[in-house]
Formats: C-alpha cells, sequence, structure tokens
C-alpha cells in the first residue's frame, strides 16, 4: 500500500516537473564558436608569423643537400622499418602464444 502511494506520487512529481524541463531541452540546438580572427584580415598577424616571410626558401638553406638527403633517408626508414618491426613483432606474439 505504502510503495503504491509513493509511485503515485512520484509520478505526479515527475509529471508536474517534466513539463519545464521538456520546453528547456527543445530549445537547444547545435552551437558553435566563432572562428577567432588573429589579424587584420590579412590571413596572417606579425607578431605570430615572424617567421613566416622566408620560411619555405629551401634554395637559400645552408647545407641544403646534406639536409634534405637527411629528411628523406629517415622519412623512407621510418616508412620502412616500422611496418618490418611490427610484422617481427606480431609473428613473435602468434609463435610464443
Amino acid at each position: 500500500m505504502a510503495l503504491n502511494v509513493g509511485i503515485r506520487s512520484a509520478s505526479k512529481l515527475l509529471t508536474s516537473s517534466s513539463q519545464p524541463l521538456l520546453h528547456k531541452s527543445a530549445n537547444r540546438g547545435v552551437h558553435s564558436t566563432g572562428v577567432k580572427s588573429m589579424g587584420g584580415g590579412h590571413g596572417h598577424d606579425e607578431p605570430y608569423y615572424l617567421h613566416a616571410k622566408h620560411m619555405y626558401n629551401l634554395d637559400r638553406m645552408k647545407h641544403q643537400k646534406l639536409k634534405m638527403s637527411l629528411a628523406v633517408f629517415t622519412a623512407f626508414s621510418i616508412g620502412v622499418f616500422v611496418p618490418v618491426y611490427a610484422v617481427i613483432f606480431q609473428q613473435k606474439k602468434t609463435a610464443s602464444g
């Protein structure tokens, strides 16, 4: 008997209080923040991009042949050795298990 009274009062409480909750949740939508501009509308701002003016002048780089050769060799080595190591590691796991 007391359980029925408790359930009835809880259901009344939920039905009477759910109306404002549903009303508030119906107004929700997708919100996004605006894009923060870093400068005067030219796509860059000097205090943040002082290095960018000559950043891609590869022909004026000192020791260009050495640096570019090392960069290409490093990228190629990572691209070859990581998959080879992954295959060897997986085969060791399978053999031991």
